[in-house]
């Protein structure tokens, strides 16, 4: 198939185009700048210009291809609503052009919004039933969109990924948390740190996204999720033990003095299952989970 692909030069974009490329699709990918352009060069994509608020931009690319992989996302930590409404948009722009076509559309979501959803399965993962009330996260409305369009003709789907997409390069939540405990000299958790997070490494991601858009049924959700959960405090622990800073529980009436933005993140509990993904699709994740990739180093040089 010949694949459009937005976000393709990002931290986990850069991964799914080569593994895309690898299994002997090709590849047409979004680049808002010259250097995205160049590195979606380099991988071996075509490129097109464009940005996730060129509407014109994102309805040629799905025209022009077999299918879409949506991973852009306008990442404003100071509001995330700002990001929601531009990929809302982005998502019913492909959608449109998309109706009828029968083309699989693979967009990008989390497992977070199970956590702060009004409904769900909780340990889940599959299939048109669930469905997750808008106001709970900011791209849930994204993901309902696209899942919608299974009835329009659409082989949509989306993959659900762990808050942590972890390995070399990483820029997310876990750097984060490591800027902050250097900064403050303690790594924290907040009450006893058994709520858990999952985590995927980005190749195994990578991969998950190859299968969704290859094998994927109409309407369905998928977790990719390498650790089913993992907890807070362990986390916090390889944190404080590679910065050589004492590791210490705080309130929740603290959280969000000490981790900012991320305050309302790190006492969720997450645990989220794989099993259905794996069944299904025959995902297997191999790559490090979050704490051996936190212990080979990498995120503190």
């Amino acid at each position: 198939m010949r694949l459009f692909v937005t976000g393709g030069s990002g931290f986990i974009g850069s991964a799914v185009v080569p593994e895309l490329l690898g299994a002997g699709h090709e590849v047409a990918g979004l680049a808002r700048s010259d250097a995205s352009a160049a590195v979606l060069a380099e991988a071996g994509a075509t490129v097109l210009r464009g940005d996730l608020q060129d509407l014109d931009s994102l309805r040629r690319g799905a025209e022009t291809c077999d299918g879409v992989v949506h991973l852009g996302f306008v990442h404003d930590f100071s509001d995330l609503s700002i990001g929601a409404a531009v990929d809302l948009r982005a998502v019913e722009a492909i959608g449109a052009t998309l109706v009828g076509s029968g083309k699989p559309f693979v967009i990008t979501t989390g497992t977070l919004l199970l956590a702060l959803g009004e409904v769900g399965l909780p340990a889940g993962g599959f299939g048109t039933e669930e469905h997750v009330s808008h106001s709970a996260m900011p791209r849930v409305a994204s993901e309902n969109a696209a899942i919608a369009l299974a009835e329009r003709g659409v082989r949509s789907s989306a993959v659900r990924l762990s808050p942590s997409v972890h390995g070399v390069g990483d820029h997310g939540f876990v750097p984060i948390l490591i800027g902050i405990a250097r900064e403050k000299g303690v790594s924290a958790f907040v009450g006893d740190g058994a709520n858990r997070w999952p985590g995927v490494h980005r190749l195994d991601a990578a991969r998950l996204f190859r299968l969704v858009v290859e094998q994927a049924q109409a309407g369905s959700r998928w977790h990719g999720v390498g650790d089913e959960g993992v907890p807070f405090r362990d986390i916090a622990e390889v944190i404080g033990r590679h910065l050589g800073v004492p590791t210490r529980s705080i309130s929740s009436e603290e959280a969000d003095a000490h981790f900012g933005f991320l305050g309302a993140l790190v006492s969720l509990d997450n645990p989220t299952s794989n099993a259905l993904t794996r069944e299904r699709l025959g995902w297997e994740p191999v790559e490090p989970g979050l704490i051996a990739d936190l212990d080979e180093g990498h995120y503190f040089t």
